[in-house]
């Protein structure tokens, strides 16, 4: 009698080699989704692409949540998402509606069947979450949106017959386009002012989805997912002490690379490589205990789940383009460890300014150990880049920044020691720092900074490494400062220059700046890239940073200033990749005048 060996799926296909799937709107699920009988929806090849294989998506438009059921095995076996070559191929987490009819009072009105949204309707769910602030109404996952153009939510029909603008805003006309819905237990009832438009000739669009492309569980590693649009779904307020479901979203997995798409309109979060909610989901709100007490507690349970290296992290975010999100363009909490975020254009984050909180900003990332953000253009976002606890060994270099409300760049309850170095740095605040032993070195540093210890006791870690080596307070000093050009503003005896850290409790190294009244600044884009133009200044000679050694260590992790794989760093490189002279200047370039330069 002849013994048959059971073996895996998986393990055959490996066996069979890479399989290419296809799919296109003209396709079905029931094909077998090669190029001459595709499939209809990107979900139907995500749940057969194995480890090696590509998924080819032709031009259309797909609404729908992509959930890929395997990841890939490593770098040389990952699965490939790709938009086809010269396609335009759409992810969208709504669906049209054109039941519209007009009122007397100039109100359209649309009537949806609850059974339309399946087990999901994000008109009855609220935004909410630990440091969300509501400004005291109710804000729903909802969105509507005309022309692609997201219209603001308000709290009665009243404000929909007589909306009135918003001064206060970026876009005060666009803020009467407004709407309001009311649930009962058969329809959603959606009342909205759209201005001069006819909803009915024009694309009108609602969210109904949580998300376009995100695994519903976790470990789902090496995917690749590249050249998509991926827009508008009804994503949920992402703290980092909660699961952190963006429009993309890597769910507490290792080694996925994001390039080259466009990513717009979503609720809260545009891409998430933060946490899942085993390890706390909003801790804060549910007991109300101390929200840095809580945070700990996520880390230790992370890190008893197995947060590291070897399991979570090291993420790719290259090349997109990231708008129109009102909480983040990319959010993770611990998931960011390890990731490389580079050459992406991230922008009008949080325009409709409708409500608020501690996880806002263009890039925010928790526990971004040995993380690398570089060559990115962050602006007109409340925040340009904050990094919030743990941001050991992090590195963030030569991107441009401007024209963000509140900062350019936010170091919260970080111990060091972490890199700042050859960015350009142009709104009116460019420094929050509310941390120790950093080393900003080669920035154009042109706002203010502000300054302030914290009596909050944050880990610091073993280098290189997620394992906690102890908790301290935060003295807001032991920094070092060299080579950078300060901005004094008008008033130079305020928070300009250094004079943030006279009082400060341990030393900070300075070397090398220069400070100047601020010189005549021009950003000027167009369709050929962004170029900077300053008059009035000559940048100063000084001594080129070679490498770390003189950097020391960090006064508390006892930690050196070094690259991720721990070899020496080296600041030998300007802004724009250019070597280094062994005689250079202050600032980010290598040059002493910058009448007109292209910085993206």
């Amino acid at each position: 009698m002849k013994h048959i060996l059971a073996v895996p799926a998986l393990f055959l296909s490996l066996l069979a080699g890479a399989t290419e799937f296809h799919v296109s709107p003209a396709g079905s699920d029931a094909a077998a989704g090669t190029a001459s009988a595709p499939f209809k929806t990107i979900n139907a090849a995500a749940q057969k692409a194995m480890p090696g294989d590509t998924v080819t998506v032709h031009a259309g438009v797909y609404r729908e949540w992509v959930d890929p059921f395997y990841g890939g095995l490593d770098d040389s076996r990952r699965i490939l998402y790709r938009a086809a070559e010269g396609e335009i191929a759409e992810i969208k987490g709504s669906e049209p509606v054109s039941n519209w009819k007009r009122r007397k009072d100039g109100v359209w009105v649309a009537v949806i069947p609850n059974a339309s949204f399946g087990n999901f309707n994000p008109f009855m769910q609220l935004v909410e979450g630990d440091w969300f602030n509501s400004f005291g109404r109710d804000h729903h996952t909802a969105e509507v949106y005309l022309n692609g153009l997201s219209l603001y939510e308000v709290t009665g029909y009243e404000q929909v017959a007589s909306p009135e603008p918003v001064k206060s805003l970026r876009d005060p006309d666009g803020s009467v386009l407004v709407w309001y819905a009311e649930v009962d237990a058969d329809n959603t009832t959606i009342y909205a002012c759209f201005g001069d438009a006819d909803p009915r000739k024009e694309c009108v669009e609602v969210t109904f989805r949580p998300t376009c492309f995100y695994p519903s569980r976790e470990g789902v590693n090496y995917l690749t997912i590249r050249g998509f649009r991926i827009s508008q779904a009804a994503t949920q307020w992402g703290a980092p002490t909660a699961e952190q479901v963006g429009m993309v979203g890597a769910h507490w997995s290792k080694g996925w690379i994001i390039e080259d798409n466009v990513i717009s309109n979503s609720r809260c979060n545009g891409i998430s490589i933060g946490k899942e909610a085993a390890t706390g989901h909003n801790l804060w709100t549910q007991r109300n205990f101390d929200g840095a007490t809580e945070y700990i507690e996520c880390t230790l349970n992370a890190i008893r789940k197995g947060w590291g290296k070897a399991n979570i992290g090291s993420h790719i975010i290259r090349n997109n383009e990231i708008c129109n999100c009102e909480q983040t363009g990319i959010c993770g909490s611990m998931g960011g460890s390890f990731a490389e975020i580079y050459g992406n254009h991230i922008h009008d984050i949080w325009v409709k300014c409708q409500f608020d909180g501690a996880e806002i900003s263009g890039i925010k990332l928790h526990a971004a150990i040995d993380a690398h953000i570089h060559n990115n253009r962050i602006h007109n976002c409340q925040k340009g880049i904050w990094m919030d606890w743990m941001a050991q060994g992090s590195r963030i270099s030569s991107n441009l920044f401007y024209n963000n409300v509140l900062m350019d760049v936010f170091y919260e309850v970080d111990h060091g020691p972490y890199v700042c170095d050859n960015n350009i740095m142009l709104s009116d605040c460019a420094l929050w720092d509310w941390s120790e032993s950093g080393a900003y070195l080669h920035n154009i540093i042109g706002g203010s900074i502000f300054m302030k210890p914290d009596d909050r006791y944050t880990p610091y870690h073993l280098a290189h490494m997620t394992e906690l080596k102890g908790v301290y307070r935060i003295t807001g000093s032991d920094n070092r400062f060299i080579n950078n050009i300060f901005f004094l503003g008008n008033n130079p005896e305020s928070a300009y220059g250094l004079n943030a850290y006279a009082d400060a409790e341990w030393p900070v190294m300075a070397e090398g700046n220069m400070e100047c009244r601020t010189p005549d600044v021009a950003v000027e884009e167009n369709e050929n890239g962004v170029w900077l133009s300053i008059d009035g200044m000559t940048a100063a000679e000084v001594g080129a940073l070679q490498d770390g050694s003189r950097l020391g260590y960090a006064k508390l992790s006892n930690c050196a200033y070094e690259n991720a794989d721990g070899s020496p760093i080296c600041i030998d490189r300007d802004y724009n990749g250019t070597q280094r002279q062994s005689c250079t200047f202050a600032g980010p370039f290598g040059t002493a005048t910058v009448s007109r330069i292209k910085v993206w």
